[in-house]
């Protein structure tokens, strides 16, 4: 009787997974559960991520009684393992990063010298990125359109649930999973498949209904801290569609609006991988930016006396997470007040965020900067006062992570500078917002056709 493997990447879940139904089908004998170490990801300097997927893998393999882990080039390793059980197929989720697909191309070179089959079945996505197009066949790079056609692509329901799985283990010693640490001070959120639903179903049940009014509100900490769930792939988008789809309410719609923009973002990337670390509008690749330095190291410490960016940056550190509005508002302030070219903080976004997503995460940085798809306008510069005193009006999300602010009277909180007696032990603020504003606009204005 035949076997197949399963190669696990960002897919470490047993419900709603089409590529492990497809190994299962193929492999009656038994299936290997397997995950390749790869340096390409353990060595990138992703921190938060990293800890989080070594215990991801640690819950996940507990789960499933042994995960079979190997270390080394993928396009050596699949096909290693995959002779030794004699199996011959592999199955995978498909992977459109730049660097994941042209790694499963070398891996299904690899396989076929061998006369084994890499099949690709699914995505992270519920719409792969290159199906939905313009009518030339080009992708789009504004989202109002793409979110009209996505729609109207549509997606399947759910897969079905897995069939128990007969798990097969290559002979031989599997390697040890990382025991990543993560950055000091960071506390890293639940994992795994049962973590997520149970999160989900929390949100379901709780917020959803008012997320089109409180997503943008950082103090009650309300939104669904799912994408991490997403990005490590312990839910499917599918999944979560299926749940808001019959709710019909402004909140689910709402929210699956920011599923979709996911999509948007991995479609554009699909289309433009050099977008990932250049800019998708090379205009901007001529504006004159500042040396990262101390104005760069205060940004990342949360000391830059400007209470709504420095709580953002705080919960950085602390979680391995930012509310999303305020993710715009510390971008705005690095690249538009500090003057430093948007990718230094989106690295840095990388290194400590744990739902860390190359295509949202370099294309939110690069709408903030004006050189993305569907981009702000380079001269909306976010004033970081009023998008405190708008969508943080009692400073409940500045006390929170900016305890030096904590008995600030509301109508200073996010301007204690304005005290006759400004609070001991934080910051002046290390730049005038105003004066930044006109030199960015000036800047701007050097390369504008």
């Amino acid at each position: 009787m035949p076997t197949s493997v399963m190669w696990f990447r960002t897919d470490l879940r047993l419900l709603d997974h089409p590529a492990l139904q497809a190994a299962i089908a193929s492999g009656p004998d038994g299936v290997v559960p397997l995950f390749v170490l790869d340096d390409t990801f353990w060595e990138s300097g992703a921190r938060a991520r990293q800890a989080y997927v070594a215990r991801l893998l640690q819950e996940f393999s507990e789960r499933i009684g042994g995960l079979h882990v190997v270390h080394g080039d993928p396009g050596v390793e699949v096909a290693r393992i995959a002779r030794s059980v004699g199996a011959t197929t592999v199955h995978v989720s498909a992977d459109f990063t730049p660097y994941g697909a042209e790694r499963d191309f070398a891996v299904e070179e690899a396989l076929a010298s061998h006369d084994i089959t890499l099949e690709r079945t699914g995505s992270p996505y519920a719409v792969s990125p290159g199906r939905v197009v313009k009518g030339d066949g080009t992708g789009y790079r504004v989202f109002t359109p793409f979110f009209r056609a996505w729609q109207q692509h549509g997606w399947p329901g759910p897969a079905e649930p897995t069939a128990e799985v007969s798990w097969i283990r290559p002979d031989g010693r599997t390697h040890r999973i990382p025991d990543a640490a993560a950055p000091d001070g960071l506390e890293l959120p639940p994992v795994g498949e049962e973590a997520a639903l149970e999160r989900w179903q929390d949100f379901l049940d709780a917020d959803v209904a008012d997320y089109d009014t409180i997503r943008d509100l950082p103090g009650p900490d309300r939104t669904s801290r799912m994408s991490v769930h997403l990005a490590c792939g312990s839910i499917h988008p599918r999944t979560m569609l299926a749940d808001l789809a019959p709710l019909r309410s402004a909140g689910s719609e709402a929210y699956g609006r920011e599923l979709a923009f996911r999509e948007f973002y991995a479609d554009v990337l699909h289309h433009r991988p050099d977008s990932a670390f250049g800019y998708y509008n090379r205009t901007f690749e001529a504006m004159a930016y500042d040396e990262p330095g101390d104005g760069l190291d205060a940004w990342k410490a949360g000391q830059t006396g400007i209470p709504i960016v420095d709580a953002g940056m705080r919960q950085l550190l602390g979680e391995g997470w930012i509310h999303n509005r305020v993710r715009m508002i510390v971008a705005s302030f690095l690249v538009k007040d500090l003057h430093v070219e948007w990718q230094h903080g989106a690295q840095h976004f990388l290194d400590l965020l744990v739902d860390a997503d190359l295509a949202s995460n370099q294309h939110g940085w690069q709408w903030v900067a004006g050189s993305g798809t569907d981009a702000s306008p380079y001269f909306r510069v976010f004033n970081p006062m009023t998008q405190g005193n708008k969508f943080d009006p009692d400073g409940q999300y500045v006390r929170r992570w900016v305890p030096e602010l904590a008995d600030v009277p509301a109508r200073h909180v996010h301007t204690p500078w304005e005290l006759a007696d400004p609070p001991s032990g934080y910051p002046a603020p290390i730049v005038d917002h105003a004066e930044e504003r006109r030199e960015a606009l000036r800047r701007y204005d050097a390369i504008r056709p």
